[in-house]
């Protein structure tokens, strides 16, 4: 089973649970300028969380593209992804929590076929704002969720919010345990031992939190699931990484089979920031020096820099780009389409990061003189500050060469 195969039974198993399959919005929120991205499936929907009566339905199910920032520099361990794929389904003042487990429970034990002992969950153990919730960790033993595989968690863990203010409420996580021997005899699924893996949450949206912190009911009982689909992919395949799936793995190869360094971590994060790049320009983001396309430059300029770590010709990128696309087509048919665009966009940013590159190399090396000529061993803040502000010269980038430089191996933190 791939990937496409997981999100087409998703889509089809909550089709047969009557709800309408709606399209997944664009990378680029509309009409919200509050944010960069669209980073949930549900940040679309809160106006229909809200109350309003959405076109389609009170149940709706989709896969939303999502692409979520705060993770770039994690990217190239064996888990972090700065875009993704959430499947979702929705309850708008239908369904509650009696349903929402049940179709959970059944669509993992049985579209999935994942043996219930693989399974964990746990549930919100209450606090001043809202009671411990009994009737979820009652309705998971109804299924067949054995009593030790049931725990209860606080806010941290078991509450769910997009932002500070916003519709929210408690959580039940389901947890896929990958085999791994217990960190300790207190191994629970809150570790972060690699012995659970979060597969699904199911948020049971009735509270508002107002801008003060207080709590407000809801006018309806919403329910928000949440469930990676390059995270199931990977359980499901017995594999370690999301990099070791086809999602990933031709990329991967062809990066490998191109670079003149053994460097696992440049691999990752070129396959992942080039996927990430190709899927946000084809839903209309460009670079720039603010907001998304801040952030857009930065996954270019970043892959850049270590296929420059790899040693990998430049001129191999359109070729980098043209198979990442042919693998991914069939997932995000627009990507054919917008192919053109895509890799031009691409390339001349490349081309725009390289002249960077080599003035701020030029630059740094005066500044190198300069302090060797007074005698000094250590980048100021000032120098880094500098060189990053008047010639772009990224401060990891300053960091490396002054590493690499007699001498000077201290730096200075800004």
């Amino acid at each position: 089973m791939n990937a496409i195969d997981i999100r087409n039974k998703f889509l089809k198993f909550f089709e047969s649970k009557g709800h309408t399959i709606i399209p997944s919005a664009p990378l680029i929120p509309e009409n919200d300028p509050s944010v960069l991205f669209t980073t949930a499936g549900m940040q679309p929907l809160v106006p229909y969380l809200l109350g309003e009566k959405h076109p389609e339905g009170t149940r709706l199910a989709d896969y939303q593209k999502c692409v979520r920032t705060v993770d770039i520099d994690e990217v190239g361990d064996n888990r972090h992804l700065t875009y993704f794929e959430m499947l979702g389904n929705w309850s708008l003042g239908d369904y509650f929590k009696e349903e929402s487990i049940k179709m959970s429970y059944e669509f993992l034990t049985k579209e999935l076929e994942i043996p219930t002992e693989k399974l964990s969950v746990t549930v919100f153990a209450g606090d001043d704002d809202a009671p411990r919730d009994e009737e979820s960790a009652k309705i998971w033993k109804e299924v067949g969720m054995p009593n030790d595989h049931i725990y209860y968690f606080g806010k941290d863990d078991n509450w769910w919010i997009a932002g500070e203010e916003g519709p929210c409420g408690p959580d039940t996580e389901m947890f896929y345990d990958t085999g791994k021997e217990p960190c300790s005899e207190n191994c629970n699924p809150s570790c972060d031992c690699g012995k659970y893996v979060e597969i699904w949450n199911n948020v049971f949206m009735e509270y508002y939190k107002q801008h003060d912190g207080t709590y407000t009911k809801l006018k309806q009982k919403n329910v928000d699931t949440g469930l990676g689909l390059e995270r199931i992919n990977m359980l499901l395949q017995g594999k370690q990484t999301p990099y070791d799936t086809e999602i990933f793995a031709p990329i991967m190869a062809k990066i490998q089979e191109l670079s003149k360094k053994d460097n696992l971590q440049s691999t990752r994060i070129v396959a992942e920031h080039l996927r990430s790049s190709i899927m946000i320009i084809c839903d209309g983001g460009r670079p720039s020096n603010v907001d998304r396309g801040y952030v857009l430059r930065r996954l270019i300029r970043r892959m850049t820099r270590h296929l420059n770590k790899l040693q990998i010709n430049l001129d191999e990128l359109p070729k980098l780009i043209d198979l990442n696309i042919e693998n991914l087509k069939d997932m995000y048919p627009s990507l054919e389409t917008n192919k053109e665009t895509i890799k031009q966009v691409i390339v001349e940013e490349k081309d725009k990061f390289m002249k960077t590159l080599a003035n701020g190399e030029k630059e740094f090396f005066k500044a190198i003189t300069r302090l060797q000529n007074e005698n000094k061993n250590k980048l100021d803040g000032q120098t880094v500050f500098k060189l990053y502000d008047t010639y772009g010269f990224p401060p990891e980038v300053t960091k490396d060469l002054a590493r690499r430089t007699r001498n000077f191996y201290r730096y200075a933190r800004i």
